[in-house]
């Protein structure tokens, strides 16, 4: 199976601190990868560097995404590359629908014109899995949305963009029980439906549930301090990370 996205030798400095040191990450196509580890540990500057976000400044090694070095590429041509990023809190944006938003991001994605009422069908087919008023595609972006909602928007955007990749950074941060259930089947929808690759950044198990979770990484002061299957994932949940913090 062809890598997807391999991160080699990441060191990534935030002005002149380094806050990674040496990540190495392989992530091939239909894989679900799970990014555990304290507060603080760098598991969301890994996901925005990934994304390319210019806060972040790559000090040494090299991103590739499809075979391409994206190193230095900009968020916007990583985005229409097939790389998705969630936000702990997503912003609002005033002015713009959540329909228009999806619609001109979609366009940006492919390249190509969108028809109009193929589009509305599935954006109303995908809210309905959601468990979204449909009101919302006509309400600015995010702007009033409960965090429920926000993080459910950001699951519509997410199905109907299509990446090849997503990164979803604390996607069940405050949802309860029934929210991330929700959340948690349009992930699997995702996966069902584009056999996407996924990095799930996350402190709870929750979400996980109901998703088969190929690799999970422990992430310790911007390192990644140990590699292993879905199991780790419980053995986490019951004894925390005091082991892998012990040992650096």
């Amino acid at each position: 199976m062809a890598d997807l996205l391999k991160i080699q030798n990441l060191n990534v400095n935030i002005e002149k601190k380094q806050v990674l040191h040496g990540v190495d990450l392989t992530v091939n196509a239909g894989e679900t990868h799970v990014l555990m580890g304290p507060n603080g540990a760098g598991k969301s500057t890994l996901g925005y560097t990934i994304m390319g976000n210019p806060r972040y400044t790559v000090s040494d090694g090299k991103i590739f995404f499809d075979g391409e070095d994206i190193t230095e590429m900009s968020a916007d041509k990583r985005a229409a590359k097939g790389i998705f990023l969630s936000f702990q809190t997503p912003l609002e944006v005033p002015g713009i629908t959540l329909e228009s938003f999806i619609r001109t991001a979609l366009q940006q994605r492919t390249g190509e014109r969108v028809k109009l009422f193929q589009f509305q069908k599935e954006l109303k087919a995908m809210m309905q899995l959601l468990n979204m008023d449909e009101r919302y595609a006509s309400r600015d972006l995010n702007v009033g949305f409960s965090g429920g909602e926000r993080k459910k928007s950001e699951i519509l955007q997410l199905l109907m963009l299509k990446p090849k990749l997503a990164i979803l950074d604390e996607t069940d941060s405050g949802l309860d029980v029934d929210a991330v259930r929700t959340v948690s089947k349009g992930i699997e929808e995702y996966q069902k439906s584009q056999n996407g690759a996924l990095i799930i950044i996350t402190h709870s198990t929750k979400i996980l549930e109901s998703l088969k979770v190929d690799q999970t990484h422990v992430l310790v002061k911007g390192k990644i301090v140990k590699d292993s299957d879905g199991s780790l994932v419980q053995k986490i949940n019951e004894e925390g990370f005091e082991e892998y913090i012990n040992a650096q």
